[in-house]
């Protein structure tokens, strides 16, 4: 991690508790080497936030705690970087190129047939599949 990411992640569920995740999201993105918490404010009043509330969120030590958490989970799944991906439960690690998800995707669809086969419901295939390797949150 680098030395902006958790703030950056408290910018991003800070402007979620606004409904705005993925529109500070984007502006993170857009704007990786100006990680500021002057930008941070800046960005929450281009994207409508109430900028007053924001500031508050980004300080209240429950949504560190909700960002350490899934970072702890995260880890405990072998995701140790960006990107990750799991299928399945199955984990994927880095960019990839398109035929390596393809790939997977067909091994796990030709899974999820032959359990649909065996009479799995269709809505609980996914349940089926990772129910081993389940880790509460």
């Amino acid at each position: 991690m680098h030395n902006r990411a958790l703030p950056a992640a408290q910018a991003a569920e800070a402007a979620g508790k606004q409904g705005k995740f993925w529109e500070m999201h984007d502006k993170l993105f857009e704007n990786m080497k100006d990680l500021t918490d002057e930008n941070f404010a800046k960005w929450a009043g281009e994207i409508g936030l109430d900028v007053e509330k924001f500031k508050k969120d980004m300080a209240d030590p429950e949504l560190n705690k909700k960002i350490t958490d899934q970072q702890k989970l995260g880890t405990s799944l072998g995701a140790r970087g960006t990107p990750a991906f799991f299928i399945n439960g199955r984990y994927l690690s880095g960019a990839q190129p398109k035929e390596a998800f393809k790939a997977l995707i067909d091994e796990e669809m030709k899974k999820a047939d032959a359990l649909i086969a065996k009479g799995i419901a269709k809505d609980k295939v996914y349940e089926e599949t990772i129910k081993n390797g389940k880790t509460a949150p």
